[in-house]
């Protein structure tokens, strides 16, 4: 079974978690900054932890955040939970990120944030995205870059071009710190409010957090490797249900909620993974170029297939084809031994959890979800599987 995805690790991530160093936790924010040209950057246990804190910091409160109603759910769970109330707005018709168009209409008085998604490493239009500084000077531009590490717009970092840039580091992400989050910005007062209320407000993470993650790091290896993927496989990981769905499941349909540790400081031992990862940022980022070059260039011809746009600047965190009888693919190509992904599987604002911020159709939104495949693009996926996957879809 090829598993729809495998995160980058080998012996370099080995040797980084058995090995103590000073000031992981500082080395790591530096080198982050450093890597994608911010002034600052702050780590949390979580992406979602992250916006909590920023909003608290700087507080808003029972204020309006425009979130778009295609994106991961954890990002209105913050919103919430900080006490405001996420705005919903939906797809633009003809990328994966949110309107801006409609965004600009949804903006009042009450609003204070927008957090605009650059889904599936797409980038916003950052043109675009200035002109809601004219409708409204004080708000707040969040850049989520949880898809979309290193992502460029004519050139110009994505996560530059705002007043913060939100950075998920979980085990399925583009670089990941086994579990994390980050924040990173210029604006050095935002920096020392949030550094301030993290330190007044966040504990140093307990020991079982950092055994925690030592055991999920290890357990990512056999855990994806081919043999016992397929053993563990018939268990319906497809479902996100059972023993492989634990190491990628973060929500939970019915609740709005943060997890245990969500307010407890990034471990040294997840630091130093990261700063192992960043190492091969440069690498991650040309191989899933290639791979979705080469999806691209070789499923042109299967009907029904809408195969995703190669964009300039793009990173590619996905690789998102759109097909309307998606389930018939998905159980197809696992009876082919290939899984496909359903990473998205929802419209917020169609969610029982989130029916009261509900306000209009978010029709483009709903149609994603009912149609958006994910195939794999892991970096070290090989040519002979990549071969085999386009040749499955091709004799569906």
């Amino acid at each position: 079974m090829i598993p729809r995805l495998k995160p980058y690790f080998d012996f370099k991530e080995i040797e980084a978690i058995l090995r103590s160093e000073e000031n992981s936790v500082e080395k790591f924010e530096k080198e982050f900054a450093r890597t994608f040209g911010a002034k600052y950057a702050l780590s949390f246990p979580y992406g979602r932890s992250a916006i909590y804190a920023l909003f608290k910091c700087l507080g808003i409160e029972d204020s309006e955040i425009i979130v778009p109603a295609y994106t991961c759910v954890v990002v209105p769970h913050a919103v919430v939970l900080s006490g405001n109330i996420p705005r919903f707005v939906d797809t633009a018709p003809n990328n994966f990120n949110l309107d801006l168009e409609g965004a600009k209409k949804k903006i009042n008085e009450r609003t204070k944030a927008i957090i605009p998604g650059n889904i599936f490493g797409y980038p916003v239009d950052i043109e675009e995205l200035k002109e809601i500084k004219n409708i409204k000077k004080d708000i707040l531009i969040i850049q989520d870059c949880a898809h979309c590490v290193g992502s460029r717009w004519k050139g110009k970092l994505v996560c530059n071009e705002g007043d913060v840039a939100l950075f998920s580091l979980n085990i399925s992400k583009y670089i990941s710190s086994i579990f994390g989050g980050i924040l990173t910005m210029n604006n050095e007062e935002i920096y020392k409010r949030l550094k301030d209320y993290r330190n007044k407000n966040f504990k140093k993470s307990a020991i079982l957090r950092a055994i925690k993650s030592f055991i999920y790091f290890l357990a990512t290896y056999p855990a994806f490797n081919k043999f016992f993927f397929n053993f563990f496989h018939y268990f319906d990981y497809l479902e996100g249900k059972k023993i492989l769905g634990k190491l990628t499941q973060y929500y939970k349909e019915e609740k709005i909620d943060l997890p245990g540790d969500a307010f407890e400081l990034m471990t040294p031992l997840e630091a130093r993974v990261g700063l192992e990862q960043l190492k091969k940022y440069p690498e991650i980022f040309k191989k899933r170029k290639f791979i979705a070059e080469y999806y691209n260039d070789n499923l042109k011809d299967i009907p029904g297939l809408v195969l995703p746009p190669i964009v300039e600047g793009a990173t590619y965190s996905h690789y998102v084809p759109r097909i309307k009888n998606r389930e018939r693919v998905i159980k197809k190509m696992r009876e082919k031994g290939v899984q496909l992904g359903k990473l998205i599987n929802y419209s917020i604002p169609h969610m029982k959890v989130y029916q009261r911020y509900k306000d209009s159709g978010f029709e483009n939104s709903l149609k994603l979800t009912q149609e958006v495949i994910n195939l794999p693009i892991y970096p070290d996926i090989t040519l002979k599987d990549l071969d085999y996957i386009i040749q499955s879809l091709k004799g569906l």
